[in-house]
């Protein structure tokens, strides 16, 4: 018979891997440019482009305003990312639940 996960132990197990490829693994990510970027290079006009509404903000870029390291300023970022995308699911979540009781 099989045993049941309970969904605390599956929340919380994701979690921790998020947050571990966030942290750490993340550091080794390919450097090239994303899709857009590399559409923009290739047809020339990525130099025409200005910064982005978020380009001042703490963790633009994919790094961590004010932190030296490479590895932890990504890292760093890439924690804050998961805890904040993490709590504004549970948020929605809970307000979906609650208007459907």
């Amino acid at each position: 018979m099989k045993q049941r996960i309970s969904t605390r132990t599956l929340v919380l197990g994701g979690l921790a891997v998020c947050l571990l490829l966030a942290a750490i693994v993340s550091f080794w990510v390919s450097g090239h440019p994303d899709g857009l970027e590399h559409v923009a290079e290739t047809l020339g006009f990525a130099d025409s482009a200005g910064d982005h509404g978020s380009a001042g903000s703490p963790f633009a870029d994919y790094g961590t305003k004010g932190v030296d390291s490479g590895f932890l300023s990504g890292g760093l970022a890439g924690v804050v990312g998961v805890l904040l995308t993490g709590a504004l699911m549970w948020l929605l979540l809970r307000l979906v639940v609650r208007r459907r009781d």
